[in-house]
């Protein structure tokens, strides 16, 4: 497929490969290297591109899934609204097995709730439209990557005179999130790649603080195998030379000031929360959308009462530390096991942009391996 297969050719991967092997050898040090997006996450394992990485370059996989770091508060909180008879509650299909403190958005829909899964947020429009005597609420998330189209929706809904719609805002920003993983002392990076799709949205211009304050290279990367090893080789490039700088290797989709209208839209409906719970990362500030004023009749928060929950995670479960970047799936005990797609505990597992997904879909026999065969050399040692 013409524009795909330029990014997936074997030879110029291999070639990557090599250029890559020989700068690490150039670097002292074990370097460790935070891909922030979920779709990198699953590109690297789709195409083994982490097994072949030389042995001093470790990827760190980010928080850059939102189904993942939306906290079991308020996934109740969205379970809550669609007990009201009169609410018909839209969702992106990522969403709805996202586990609650006691069950999901799907069990919940079993249990009779009127939950429908939409691909688009003005699929909520229609609905709202075609059931007037009924409230749609949309459960809006995603990082600035999605916010824009909810933004849009809003401003369709006022511009049609649309009462019987609003929006369950859980919009969150990439930007107060990696400042976060920058202050957190236990998380040692070397460099980062840079989200593509949100990159689309805000440019690259937000990032120049990385570079600046915490002086670490970081390259916006595109999804294909050649993006990623593209990106690799420019932060090794970056840390060999010394240079912190913000560098743009998906430049044929992303813009340094982003896309205007977009980030017009999102200015217009959304403001910052004061904070925002993330899983994993805790209250963060300035991290989450809300419904500006103007807006606040399309505001479900507004609405209707809601418990705004705070539930702690499963203690077996480690996809806090996952999204922090300290742990691999693989370390944590129910990965697997008792934690797996079909029964998910954390939300890790269950977003086709989770770590712990990604790793047990491609990765995970290999991993497995290679953990069982370190157990048994251990056990050897010490007979």
């Amino acid at each position: 497929m013409k524009y795909v297969d330029e990014f997936r050719n074997p030879e110029k991967a291999q070639a990557l490969q090599k250029e890559i092997a020989k700068l690490s050898k150039k670097i002292d040090k074990h370097l460790k290297i935070m891909e922030v997006c979920g779709g990198h996450t699953h590109s690297i394992f789709k195409y083994g591109i982490e097994e072949i990485l030389p042995k001093n370059i470790e990827l760190i996989h980010g928080p850059g899934c939102p189904v993942c770091v939306m906290p079991k508060g308020r996934i109740d909180d969205a379970i809550a609204l669609c007990q009201n008879p009169n609410i018909i509650f839209t969702t992106f299909g990522d969403a709805m097995r996202v586990p609650g403190s006691k069950f999901s958005l799907l069990q919940a829909k079993a249990q009779g709730a009127d939950i429908r899964m939409v691909y688009s947020p003005l699929d909520s429009l229609k609905i709202a439209k075609e059931n007037p005597h009924k409230e749609i609420v949309f459960f809006g998330l995603g990082f600035e990557t999605t916010a824009p189209s909810t933004a849009f929706t809003v401003l369709q809904a006022a511009a049609e005179n649309i009462p019987n719609f609003s929006l369950f805002a859980n919009h969150v920003l990439v930007i107060p999130a990696l400042q976060a993983l920058l202050e957190n002392p236990d998380l040692q990076l070397d460099g980062f790649i840079g989200p593509g799709h949100v990159s689309m949205v805000i440019g690259t211009e937000p990032y120049e603080f990385i570079a600046q304050k915490y002086h670490k290279p970081i390259v916006v990367s595109g999804f294909e195998p050649l993006d990623i090893f593209q990106s690799i080789w420019m932060l090794l490039k970056q840390i060999i030379e010394n240079r912190c700088q913000v560098e743009n290797q998906y430049n044929r989709l992303v813009e340094t000031s982003g896309n205007k209208n977009a980030l017009k839209a999102m200015n217009q409906v959304f403001q910052p929360r004061e904070k925002f719970a993330w899983r994993g990362l805790g209250e963060i500030p300035n991290s989450g959308f809300k419904i500006r004023s103007e807006y606040s009749q399309f505001d479900a928060e507004v609405k209707f009462t809601i418990p705004n929950l705070t539930v702690a995670d499963h203690k077996a479960c480690k996809c806090g530390d996952i999204l922090k970047g300290v742990l691999k799936p693989w370390e944590c005990k129910v990965f697997g096991t008792a934690c797996t797609p079909e029964s998910p505990i954390g939300a890790c597992m269950v977003s086709s942009e989770g770590a712990c997904a990604a790793y047990y879909k491609y990765g995970r026999l290999q991993t497995m391996a290679k953990t069982a065969t370190k157990q048994t050399k251990e056990t050897v040692t010490l007979c």
